[in-house]
């Protein structure tokens, strides 16, 4: 997971101190996210998945496919009544 998280900020040419002005901490913090010092809050990879317009799933290792999910509640082609 912490390799996801900095290879995404890396091929967004953005720095750690980007990520962590967006997510409202230090750069200390963010860095130790990145390195697996710290664990990632729940509300930080809510976040993070929005950001980068990807999954949890996909920030945490459990699939390799980056598009995100369809949010739950919206629904294509919902039949009329």
């Amino acid at each position: 997971m912490y390799r996801r998280i900095r290879d995404l900020r890396e091929d967004a040419d953005l720095l750690q101190k980007d990520l962590a002005a967006y997510l409202k901490c230090s750069q200390v913090c963010y860095s130790y996210y990145e390195i697996g010092q710290r664990d990632i809050p729940t509300d930080v990879l809510i976040k993070l998945a929005g950001f980068y317009n990807t999954s949890i799933d996909y920030l945490l290792g459990l699939t390799d496919i980056k598009i995100p999910y369809e949010r739950a509640g919206k629904q294509k082609n919902k039949p009329e009544p």
